[in-house]
């Protein structure tokens, strides 16, 4: 279903949002060399709880993955491109980690990720983490009355073609509101002027993510990892928004 959002609840989104922000601001802050990935969710966990929020990620249990999810982030690692899952690994150097994270608080959700590189960075990869936060601000900048999520996803999909890489189209973004996922598909790739026309109270995530060598995936055998066919690194980056009058509004922004 997808419901508007009046302007009292885009203000609970927002603190929610904010929250989520903070948490991945001090996990950004702890990724370095020799860092444990465990640590990474192990502090997640304790952010959650001191603030009195809820994992919208512990228990989940959609048609694709293996059982219900028993962590509190992602946390994906080079190749692996989406819903990784935190386990005993220690950080290279120059790894290239994604933390995908959603929580919800007092009844409403923020989701939002982030690309970060341990130690000394890769070129190619500080370019791969760059492609996504630009295809962010471009598809959240299409996020205006009138438009479409068409414009939207082919927003994304212009500066991904632009700098070389080729989107995915099996996972993108998605309503946001009372529940992680509510019913708004919000792709990677698309047609201007198509799709669900965009309106004021519409609250949604943008989540441009993109492997360096192909837009095919592979699973591991957990079920849940998602890796890029060809073993090539990928990077992912995520905001919430209301679309407003005034136009977009970033929900996960500290």
């Amino acid at each position: 279903m997808i419901e508007l959002k009046t302007d009292a609840d885009i203000a609970r989104m927002r603190e929610a949002g904010r929250f989520v922000a903070q948490v991945l601001d001090e996990l950004r802050a702890m990724v370095d060399v020799g860092v444990n990935l465990l640590d990474i969710e192990y502090r997640a966990r304790q952010l959650i709880q001191a603030r009195g929020a809820v994992s919208c990620y512990w228990d989940y249990a959609p048609s694709f993955g293996n059982g219900p999810f028993r962590n509190v982030i992602c946390l994906s690692v080079n190749d692996a491109v989406l819903h990784g899952l935190p386990h005993d690994q220690v950080l290279q150097d120059g790894d290239l980690l994604s933390m995908d994270f959603a929580v919800s608080v007092d009844g409403w959700v923020g989701d939002h990720a982030i690309s970060v590189i341990a130690g000394n960075p890769r070129e190619q990869d500080v370019r791969l983490i760059r492609a996504t936060e630009e295809a962010l601000a471009a598809g959240i900048a299409a996020a205006r009355p009138g438009n479409r999520i068409g414009d939207v996803s082919h927003a994304i999909a212009e500066v991904a073609h632009a700098y070389g890489y080729s989107p995915n189209d099996e996972f993108g973004g998605h309503g946001v509101g009372r529940t992680m996922h509510e019913g708004l598909s919000v792709p990677n790739i698309g047609r201007p002027g198509r799709g669900f026309r965009l309106q004021p109270g519409l609250t949604f995530a943008v989540e441009p993510w993109l492997a360096a060598g192909t837009d095919r995936v592979i699973y591991d055998p957990d079920g849940w990892t998602i890796r890029s066919a060809d073993g090539s690194r990928g990077a992912h980056s995520e905001h919430t928004i209301a679309v407003t009058e005034d136009g977009p509004l970033i929900l996960t922004a500290e």
